[in-house]
């Protein structure tokens, strides 16, 4: 039945995070309800991600919605950024962790409120002087803490004037380069738990189909009031997980 259970999961947790990101809003608690240690359930959340994030990517660059040419320097930028929040994740205790994600979402959320963006736009992505710091810092945030992470760039690319669909596939790309590395290690420290991840990974791959389908077809006037709500519901998680 678990199997089952998170099967379903992953296929609503990806849709939801392929949208507007927070899907381990979902995924996360709902593994630990089920009984799963808390490191196999992160684990279980970065080797699903990495797959299900690839194929959402490969989907809209196979129908040219994206080129990698426009995006294969988000790679390098995410990595780095990951592995420098690992570090300093490693420096700063978990109290402190936690003010930065609320501080960081709250932030967002405000700014969507003054930003120009409207998730239409035509600009290309390109390497400069706000991309690149943006998705560094973003980086930085996945590897130091992670909730929230393809909420806080689908904000960034939505001010980088980014059409939201493309937004949503590089997106994808960068959730595949910083959960890669994760999810190796996780592997070789021996957190898989391989049958229920592989239930979850399935659903997740689903989930991200459906996601770029839907994703396809909305209206851009829609992002940013989804990308406000579910800010506001990682911010209450994260508050409420710091409480108690």
């Amino acid at each position: 039945m678990d199997y089952i259970i998170l099967f379903f999961i992953g296929i609503f947790a990806t849709t939801v995070g392929t949208l507007a990101g927070g899907g381990g809003l979902i995924s996360l608690p709902a593994m630990l309800v089920l009984g799963m240690p808390v490191h196999s359930a992160i684990a279980a959340n970065k080797v699903s991600n990495t797959v299900s994030s690839f194929s959402s990517f490969y989907h809209l660059y196979r129908e040219k919605k994206i080129t990698f040419k426009e995006s294969f320097w988000i790679i390098p930028v995410s990595l780095i950024g990951g592995v420098s929040g690992g570090f300093i994740a490693s420096k700063i205790s978990s109290e402190d962790m936690y003010v930065v994600a609320i501080g960081l979402l709250i932030f967002a959320f405000f700014a969507s409120f003054l930003g120009k963006g409207s998730m239409s736009g035509d600009q290309p992505l390109k390497p400069s002087g706000k991309s690149v710091p943006g998705l560094y810092a973003i980086g930085i945030y996945d590897g130091l803490f992670g909730p929230g992470q393809g909420t806080l760039m689908l904000y960034l690319f939505g001010y980088l004037n980014i059409a939201y669909i493309r937004a949503v596939g590089y997106v994808r790309l960068a959730t595949f380069s910083s959960c890669l590395g994760a999810a190796i290690t996780y592997i070789s420290t021996g957190a898989v738990i391989w049958p229920l991840t592989i239930a979850l990974m399935l659903g997740s791959v689903t989930g991200a189909q459906i996601g770029v389908r839907i994703a396809s077809k909305l209206n851009p006037s829609y992002v940013k009031p989804i990308l406000r709500l579910m800010t506001v519901a990682l911010v209450v998680q994260i508050f409420f997980e710091k409480v108690v």
